[in-house]
């Protein structure tokens, strides 16, 4: 029984071909993979914890003490826009350059100064934590021969 939806991979009835996806827009800045699991467990713990705390704000503003729950809506508040920002962390790309999201900074590199993205073989971070690990990760090199940090990596939480 066919169903007759859009996937997010292709549309219904096409066929495997590189074809462009219909909502196509190389003019947005899009992700060219998805959240990984780790990223994904880590901002629905963040998202349960914010439940939790909102859970606490209806329970101090029933008992009597506003002040209490304004504080509790607004550490939910801001636990709710950090898990949403680690979503969005990782490396975008448009028609325009490749863009490096951070949870605290964004570095864009337009493509006419991009000198290189390539592959390489080097110590990268394990799960964003200090300790390195040998593996692969995705660099830009602009044209002035100056490196970015990686952009994602084979041990990163994508």
């Amino acid at each position: 029984m066919p169903l007759p939806f859009l996937t997010a991979d292709r549309a219904f009835d096409a066929s495997a071909e590189d074809v462009a996806l219909p909502f196509d827009d190389h003019d947005s800045w899009r992700r060219p993979y998805r959240p990984g699991p780790w990223r994904v467990a880590a901002a629905a713990g963040v998202l349960l914890l914010a439940s939790f705390v909102l859970l606490a704000a209806m329970i101090i503003a029933f008992a009597g003490a506003p002040s209490g729950a304004v504080v509790c809506l607004l550490l939910a508040g801001a636990l709710i826009g950090a898990a949403l920002r680690l979503l969005r962390v990782g490396a975008w790309v448009s028609r325009h350059g490749v863009r490096r999201v951070g949870f605290f900074r964004t570095t864009t590199v337009p493509w006419g100064a991009t000198a290189s993205v390539r592959t390489v073989q080097q110590p990268v971070k394990w799960l964003g934590l200090p300790r390195t690990v040998q593996g692969q990760a995705l660099i830009v090199v602009r044209q002035n021969g100056e490196t970015l940090p990686p952009l994602t990596s084979d041990h990163n939480a994508d």
